[in-house]
């Protein structure tokens, strides 16, 4: 090899280097500067379910409305509601998301007959429980 061919080598290794690179050195200006995609995630979809201790119990005898809140951070609070009419209605029921994603409410009733109740924790509601009160 003559001494201008071995110049020139070392100096386009020496360019490609100093510009970051082999890669960096050959690529398109767009290709260097190019921005990261960013890839949006689906927000986690939050889920309550339910389940009545017993489907039957006596006027103001207390019962237990357990289930998971997928979705729901440990600490907040899990309402019972109870259907009257066309309208759910709140009760002062509540208890605790725990850190292991369940809940236990402690529930009594005094209305008798069938009752419509759900967990509700905002805009996130369990599927209809219903318990007969004698």
């Amino acid at each position: 090899m003559n001494r201008t061919l071995r110049y020139v080598t070392v100096g386009v290794v020496a360019v490609a280097l100093l510009a970051g690179g082999s890669a960096a050195a050959f690529a398109e200006p767009a290709q260097l500067h190019a921005p990261t995609p960013v890839v949006a995630t689906a927000p986690a979809v939050a889920e309550l379910t339910a389940k009545a201790s017993a489907t039957t119990v006596n006027a103001w005898q207390e019962f237990r409305i357990s289930g998971i809140a997928k979705g729901i951070a440990a600490g907040k609070k899990v309402t019972v509601q109870q259907k009257q009419g066309a309208k759910w209605v709140s009760l002062p029921a509540q208890a605790p998301v725990n850190a292991g994603g369940t809940y236990s409410v402690r529930v009594k009733l005094g209305l008798k007959g069938v009752n419509q109740l759900r967990i509700t924790a905002g805009a996130v509601n369990s599927p209809v429980v219903t318990v007969t009160v004698r």
